[in-house]
């Protein structure tokens, strides 16, 4: 967790104008309620370093023709009123290249398959009977946290999805998938074999 001092900054401005003619405890109150605020506003940060899974890995590469061991990612998670951006920043990574990438419901583990599946806001119902959702009304960039990911000739890469609503539950995973995501029926949300994982925590 990182605090914004942007946000203290502007809370404190706004407690202060409002205080004139306030009483001690109505003031104490606008402090707690603004320092909640600013609290509930500090981004979530994961980020690591890429390698062969154990069972204490925060980043694994399932492929490292692909994520090489050493390649880095860091995904922020802000949630601010009823609003979500997520942002993916990664390097050391295959130059020039698209990859996949989402937020799933599990952490990382072994084998890609342990992260389980996409996290939706709206959940498909007929995925939990077969999945993964491939229904585009379902699996889209609006329901899910889609962060496709295009490197420039260093490998370096950053992505971005703002969505209007915050979660229901954290998502536990960021998954790196070896192409980029697909949008018709049938195949909406798949992106490739799952190359890496970095568990958010």
């Amino acid at each position: 967790m990182r605090r914004s001092a942007a946000l203290v900054l502007v809370a404190t401005s706004l407690l202060t104008a409002g205080c004139g003619g306030a009483s001690r405890e109505e003031t104490r109150s606008q402090e707690e309620s603004a320092s909640a605020a600013v609290e509930a506003a500090q981004p979530t940060v994961a980020e690591g370093t890429f390698s062969d899974y154990s069972p204490n890995s925060v980043a694994v590469t399932y492929d490292p023709t692909l994520v090489p061991s050493g390649a880095f990612a860091q995904l922020t998670v802000a949630e601010i009123a009823d609003a979500t951006t997520v942002t993916l920043n990664v390097r050391g990574l295959n130059p020039n290249r698209t990859y996949g990438a989402h937020l799933h419901t599990k952490p990382c583990g072994r084998t890609g398959a342990a992260a389980g599946p996409h996290y939706q806001h709206r959940p498909d119902p007929a995925a939990a009977a077969s999945p993964p959702s491939v229904n585009p009304t379902y699996a889209n960039p609006q329901n899910e946290v889609w962060l496709d990911v295009t490197t420039d000739s260093q490998g370096v890469g950053t992505s971005k999805s703002t969505q209007p609503w915050r979660f229901s539950a954290r998502p536990q995973s960021l998954v790196v998938h070896a192409e980029k995501t697909q949008t018709a029926p049938g195949k909406a949300g798949m992106a490739g074999t799952r190359v890496a994982c970095l568990t958010v925590r």
